[in-house]
């Protein structure tokens, strides 16, 4: 197997290695809201072409740099939340006084963004260790949940980007 082949075929095994951390990161109350999926081929491509047409008509330079960074990658994990209360009895974080108020007004529960910061957290630390490059990208998520590539119920979610080459991709950029 050549280097290049290698370095793709290590970029795929450390995804699902990247997924397992996951699902395995803490959840509040232990309530999984949490979707990841792997991209890659048409897929990956697909989400990059999305995220360029997002870039060309806002005139939004950051999607078109960042659709370059998903076409240029081996993989991109994505990783949303779906939005659902977690049923605390006394919170109100969310702003409202109860999870069937928040729920009725269409309301976010604090924890679910929380959880998903926690989920990043898991992933990117993974990549790092596996020494995989990555980068988490709002863009990507943004046009990920545009085209509903985790399902209806995700209405949040990130792009992480991973890529093994000479020189980090994500960062050494124009």
């Amino acid at each position: 197997m050549k280097s290049d082949e290698a370095e793709k075929a290590a970029v795929l095994q450390a995804a699902n290695l990247i997924l397992a951390a996951i699902r395995t990161a803490p959840k509040s109350r232990g309530i999984d809201n949490i979707v990841a999926a792997v991209l890659s081929g048409s897929e990956k491509d697909e989400l990059s072409a999305e995220m360029k047409a997002i870039g060309e008509k806002n005139g939004n330079n950051t999607f078109l740099r960042d659709a370059k960074g998903i076409l240029d990658s081996s993989a991109v994990i994505l990783l949303g939340s779906r939005f659902k209360p977690i049923g605390l009895k006394l919170c109100g974080l969310c702003g409202f006084p109860d999870c069937a108020s928040l729920e009725k007004n269409n309301g976010i529960c604090l924890f679910n963004p929380t959880d998903l910061g926690i989920a990043l957290g898991s992933a990117v630390s993974t990549a790092a260790a596996l020494k995989i490059d990555n980068r988490i990208m709002y863009t990507a998520g943004f046009a990920a949940v545009r085209k509903k590539m985790l399902g209806e119920e995700v209405k949040l979610a990130y792009g992480i980007p991973l890529s093994v080459t000479g020189k980090n991709i994500f960062f050494d950029r124009p």
